[in-house]
């Protein structure tokens, strides 16, 4: 899609909402005429370029914007990521490779999040334990949440029992499947707060096991893909990323089930993986904490949404300091500095690293030094039974 594409496809959108009185003539966004309360028409209304047009795309142009720069390498102090995808088990020279790319960046612990139950468990907690790097990693278990019906949640209780026995120290990452693709032993969609899956979130609380959760996905991924889409270019690259109506359920049912699941089960601790993704709404995000204690949020795959907003995601940060969890999903060592930059520095207008995600710019929060800690490794020490305790920072 060109520039002039979107542009054109804006325009007839206005041209239809003024056709339809939605907006008055002086309101619309094309030229023509002058804007409401002015006499003359804004320089360029109605004009079209000269040269040819590039598209979104190629459209990639140079700054001459001049700030000063702070690149932040490693994080000020060591990290625990809660939301890590590496293999499970893992071998000694994959595990090395990761501690190389943990060490560049100051990431002192990984959660796998790719969990894993049963005898691959226990392979896997065994390979970590018997590695030389045996404390940089811990693992978490997993739910099968294949043909859930009768008697299904008395063997899953039962493999979480023995999983946490195994040397397991959370739930998760919960796939952004279930509620959008898992299906119940009758066919019907597995919702998220279907009462059959209570006690399995109830043993999760009773055994300590804190639930990493991922429901639906950004907002965006469900609405029309056209111009007014601004995840436009992700999904014209990922069709996998697209949940188009009457075909899945919509965002705000996920998100109504999943909010009636967390409060059922008030004693268990949820991590709402990707902030919840609510990122984009700070304020829904401070309903949601402010209502479920035991609900805490991470910031994986979510900082473009936090950079783009640097004044009120640091209140946020502030006010919320005793429930945000560092997390980054994908482990990209080449990615993680720019987290750093954006928590702990006040630069300005820098790129974020997949314009894909992102086509604006991001700017540093310059978090308080007693909030990072919190969101490096503090709350994950609270929140996680298990991991390494001594040797952090006070």
């Amino acid at each position: 899609m060109t520039i002039r594409a979107i542009a054109i496809a804006g325009a007839l959108a206005g041209a239809a909402l003024v056709a339809t009185g939605a907006l008055s003539a002086d309101q619309a966004p094309q030229g023509g005429g002058p804007r409401q309360g002015g006499l003359m028409r804004r320089p360029g209304d109605g004009r079209t370029p000269e040269f040819p047009e590039p598209t979104i795309t190629q459209y990639k142009p140079r700054t001459t914007l001049k700030t000063p720069q702070h690149p932040t390498p490693k994080a000020k102090f060591p990290v625990i990521d809660v939301h890590s995808h590496q293999p499970a088990p893992i071998g000694d020279a994959q595990f090395a490779q990761v501690v190389q790319g943990m060490d560049a960046n100051n990431l002192r612990v990984l959660v796998n999040a790719s969990g894993t139950q049963g005898d691959r468990l226990v392979q896997a907690v065994g390979a970590l334990k018997a590695s030389r790097f045996k404390d940089r990693m811990v693992q978490f278990t997993d739910l099968d949440f294949r043909n859930v019906g009768p008697g299904w949640a008395a063997k899953a209780v039962a493999q979480l029992e023995a999983d946490k026995k195994a040397g397991a120290l959370g739930i998760g990452e919960i796939s952004k499947a279930f509620g959008l693709r898992y299906r119940k032993a009758d066919g019907s969609r597995l919702k998220i707060d279907d009462p059959e899956l209570d006690a399995v979130w109830d043993a999760a609380g009773r055994l300590g096991l804190p639930v990493l959760i991922h429901t639906a996905e950004p907002q965006e991924f469900f609405e029309t893909i056209d111009v007014h889409n601004e995840r436009w270019l992700e999904l014209a690259l990922y069709r996998d990323r697209r949940y188009p109506a009457g075909e899945f359920p919509r965002f705000e049912e996920l998100i109504g089930e999943r909010n009636r699941m967390f409060r059922k089960h008030p004693k268990t601790t949820f991590i709402a993986a990707h902030f919840a993704y609510h990122a984009n709404d700070l304020a829904r995000a401070g309903q949601l904490l402010d209502e479920m204690p035991h609900v805490h949020l991470e910031v994986g795959a979510i900082l473009a949404e936090l950079g783009r907003q640097p004044r009120a995601a640091r209140e946020f940060f502030v006010k919320y300091q005793d429930r945000i969890l560092f997390g980054k999903d994908s482990f990209q060592p080449d990615e993680f500095p720019y987290f750093w930059r954006v928590f702990e520095t006040n630069d300005e207008y820098f790129d974020y690293y997949r314009d894909y995600h992102a086509f604006w710019k991001l700017y540093g929060m310059g978090l308080p030094d007693d909030v990072l800690k919190k969101l490096y490794y503090k709350n994950a020490l609270r929140l996680i039974p298990g991991l390494p305790q001594s040797g952090w920072p006070q």
